[in-house]
């Protein structure tokens, strides 16, 4: 029984380490952190900003692949290099970090 509940832990944590892996894989990280403001805004102010916005996944998807300037101020986020389906992921993790 203790191993089933240590195998659920694990799978009900995994994917937040994993977005974040891959957030640090793909040098989202010299720029954003988790809880503060570095270059760019921190993820949990993203996630409050657009936490009542149903089209929020599709736009920070967007904006993660295609870069953008002017929603947090005028310093411009680039263009990353990521496949559609990792700025999904990394969307989702950072909508999630309320």
């Amino acid at each position: 029984m203790k191993a089933l509940i240590a195998l659920l832990a694990v799978v009900a944590v995994s994917p937040a380490f994993a977005n974040a892996e891959l957030a640090a894989k793909k040098n989202c990280m010299a720029c954003h952190a988790v809880d503060k403001k570095v270059l760019g805004p921190a993820y949990k102010d993203v996630a409050a900003k657009y936490a009542n916005d149903k089209t929020a996944l599709v736009k920070l998807t967007e904006k993660i692949q295609k870069g953008g300037v002017g929603v947090w101020g005028q310093v411009p986020m680039p263009a990353n290099p990521v496949t559609p389906d990792e700025a999904k992921q990394l969307a989702t993790w950072v909508l999630s970090l309320k």
